[in-house]
């Protein structure tokens, strides 16, 4: 208790000090102001300090000040406590115990962004879209996202329930997963068809580029040489940016891949494109859909601006900032956003997502209505929104394109609809190409 009432002093002492130097040098009316605020929260935890009816942890009280503070700005920045710091250290390299699935909240009530493959979220059949009303029976309302990690996350082999309310059901359905090591692989390849390479990215980690670029080689070694490849972003939530830029960066020569830009000069930069020795001319088309998000929409846009790859499935998620992590001296964390990303055309993915060239939907997702597909949480739905620029709203051509659907047909429904898509485009582009050849 007495370190605690020493802390405190040192505290008051400092704010006192900075107000008392503040008054005797030439301070500008709004930094003074600034430090009014400083010394309204200091008197404020020396109050909940000497009256608050049971003794006040105050490392947990300035903890839940900052986490308050942070988590109001905008649903993805964050206050970590060292704990959790760690954990999303871990988790960057692409291992660590939990569920598996990647989440953000809307209408304060936590909503999957996407769940990993492979992981015990996914074998259970939870989805994009799926709100988590419930963890180990209390509501979900009003929780931060990072103490619903903690809640999530544990020892392997311990369980967890949590109640999914889903578009369907008549009401919220509960779910027992055991938790496990989430071991992510980043990158999935193979040849399909024989002539036509598959490239899946799950997530955009730290060896995530390392991973595409070896994968691409042994493509590029291979006899017969490629047709055609396809690139697989759908369910990826995305990661780092320097993996997506890096990622992007194998399949154009020049020109700009993406631009981010903040309040800092430092914040504002340019990533470009570098010329790749062999140069990759194969077709591609590039899969996307709500679950793709951030870094896996950066990539598709960079494509897609510089006509590179045809994007094919449906709308992303609409994630178009930057979020820093900022370490703190106890070992603790700030997650905060920085800086909104561009594609090469600057367009604002933000709350808009990329527009795929040929909509196509995934077997086990439903079909949107014109106005809204309410099985999918997109950033413009999440509480707190940023607001875009003028680039805010999407074109008329941009709407239209979003409201097409594929056709009802009698013909037996494809196990992967936009996989087949993709395959059907990269064959017919080498038909036409054979067609249009001049003997």
């Amino acid at each position: 208790m007495h370190s605690k009432n020493t802390l405190l002093a040192i505290i008051a002492l400092v704010f006192s000090l900075i107000l008392v130097d503040g008054t005797r040098s030439s301070l500008s009316a709004e930094k003074y102001e600034n430090y009014e605020h400083l010394k309204i929260f200091s008197d404020a935890l020396a109050l909940i300090q000497k009256n608050y009816v049971d003794d006040v942890d105050l490392q947990e009280a300035m903890y839940n000040a900052i986490e308050g503070m942070v988590s109001n700005l905008d649903p993805h920045s964050s206050f970590m406590p060292p704990d959790i710091y760690r954990e999303m250290q871990v988790e960057t390299k692409g291992r660590f115990g939990g569920l598996g699935i990647e989440i953000t909240i809307k209408d304060d009530v936590l909503s999957i962004v996407s769940p990993i493959e492979d992981t015990p979220a996914f074998r259970a059949g939870l989805k994009t879209g799926d709100r988590i009303v419930k963890i180990e029976g209390e509501s979900t309302r009003n929780i931060s996202i990072m103490d619903a990690v903690k809640k999530m996350r544990g020892k392997p082999k311990t369980s967890v329930s949590i109640h999914i309310m889903r578009d369907g059901f008549p009401e919220p359905r509960k779910f027992t997963l055991e938790r496990d090591i989430i071991k992510i692989i980043s990158v999935r390849s193979k040849v399909i068809d024989e002539s036509y390479g598959y490239l899946r990215i799950a997530q955009f980690q730290e060896n995530t580029a390392r991973e595409c670029k070896k994968a691409l080689r042994e493509f590029d070694e291979r006899e017969p040489a490629l047709k055609g490849l396809i690139l697989d972003l759908r369910g990826d939530p995305g990661g780092l940016l320097d993996q997506a830029v890096k990622v992007s960066d194998e399949f154009l020569d020049d020109g700009l891949i993406v631009t981010t830009e903040g309040r800092q000069g430092n914040q504002t930069m340019q990533f470009s494109a570098h010329n790749n020795d062999p140069a990759r001319t194969y077709p591609m088309v590039t899969l996307v859909n709500a679950g793709s998000a951030s870094a896996s929409e950066i990539v598709a846009g960079a494509l897609q601006d510089h006509e590179r790859s045809l994007i094919v499935g449906t709308q992303t998620f609409g994630k178009g900032t930057v979020q820093t992590v900022i370490p703190l001296s106890d070992g603790s964390g700030l997650r905060i956003t920085t800086a909104k990303y561009f594609t090469p055309k600057h367009r604002s993915i933000q709350e808009k997502g990329i527009t795929p060239d040929i909509i196509v939907h995934d077997r086990n997702g439903s079909q949107p209505s014109k106005e809204k597909d309410p099985s999918f949480v997109r950033e413009k739905d999440i509480v707190l929104e940023f607001k875009n620029g003028k680039d805010a709203h999407p074109t008329d051509d941009s709407k239209k394109d979003a409201e097409k659907t594929t056709e009802a047909s009698d013909e037996p429904e494809p196990e992967d609809p936009p996989l087949e898509t993709a395959l059907t485009i990269l064959k017919s582009w080498h038909l036409l190409q054979r067609n249009t050849e001049t003997p």
